[in-house]
């Protein structure tokens, strides 16, 4: 049997082992955006009407003049760019901490992982307690501390309750990343940071000429991880705001979940995802290929 023939056996064999697989994403993932496309060209609000209506593209062309949208977007913009942006710092400073060798280690790097694995919504309650303006911790602290005078409403106030999102999320997802930062760090040849002194580099040379380049695609699937994740943010949002106050924290999954479960507006709520969806993916793009070019050049 020749060469050819061989190879071609395999990449039949190899794409029957993947029929299963490529029908389950065709389950979960292609056929709910199929699905959400077409209910998008319907108008079907079970507020006003009981039968859909086609509608061709009505549902996008409200979406332009749809100032609520546009802010959720923008909301939603501000918290996946800060939060993601400190979890990336904070998250390599840890990482670079938890390589080291030192007493206890392996106790600390179980105790780092403990907020990432608590639930999200229990965590939010947790945080909606602490930045309480009658008794929550922080308040309490700053007082003591003679700071302020009276309680500060965080939760109350647009800018200082999307900073306690963002903190929030911070603490949360940070050691995600530092985990996956400091699996890069381990498979980084100790060799080269030991040659790299002999030739009278110091730590801040040795750390942007091999650990950075190195660890370049770890940061990258972090990043896209959080990104996305971020991006879509829903429990932590709706446990401590529930998008407000007036609308300065609603991201556009909360916004998409009250036009959809509050509204009954089943179309436009399709629209939104699909819409969603397509700037999620344009995005997640765009910044691929920027850190790639970021890591060639």
């Amino acid at each position: 049997m020749s060469n050819d023939s061989l190879d071609g056996r395999e990449k039949l064999i190899g794409w029957l082992l993947l029929i299963p697989a490529l029908l389950v994403l065709a389950l979960v993932f292609i056929y709910p955006i199929a699905r959400a496309f077409w209910l998008s060209l319907f108008t079907e609000n079970l507020g006003t009407q009981l039968q859909p209506e086609f509608s061709g593209l009505t549902n996008y062309l409200r979406m332009l003049g749809d100032g609520r949208f546009w802010q959720s977007m923008g909301n939603t913009a501000i918290f996946t760019i800060i939060s993601v942006v400190l979890e990336l710092i904070l998250g390599l400073g840890i990482a670079l901490v938890l390589n080291q060798s030192f007493r206890g280690r392996g106790v600390v790097r179980t105790i780092a992982i403990i907020p990432w694995a608590l639930p999200t919504a229990v965590m939010g309650l947790a945080w909606a307690w602490i930045f309480n303006d009658q008794y929550g911790v922080v308040n309490d602290i700053l007082q003591r501390l003679g700071v302020i005078d009276i309680g500060i409403n965080w939760l109350g106030s647009p800018a200082l309750a999307m900073t306690a999102l963002i903190i929030a999320d911070v603490w949360k997802t940070t050691p995600f990343i530092s985990i996956i930062l400091l699996a890069g760090l381990q498979s980084i040849p100790q060799d080269l940071y030991e040659a790299h002194a002999m030739d009278g580099a110091n730590p801040w040379q040795s750390f942007s000429q091999i650990t950075l380049p190195l660890l370049m695609p770890q940061i990258l699937i972090a990043l896209l991880f959080r990104f996305a994740q971020a991006f879509g943010v829903f429990d932590l949002v709706q446990v401590m705001t529930g998008g407000g106050p007036a609308g300065a924290t609603e991201t556009v999954s909360i916004y998409i979940y009250s036009t959809v479960m509050r509204y009954l507006d089943f179309g436009y709520g399709a629209a939104l995802v699909v819409v969603t969806f397509l700037l999620l993916i344009a995005a997640v793009a765009i910044t691929s290929l920027f850190l790639k070019r970021l890591r060639v050049s």
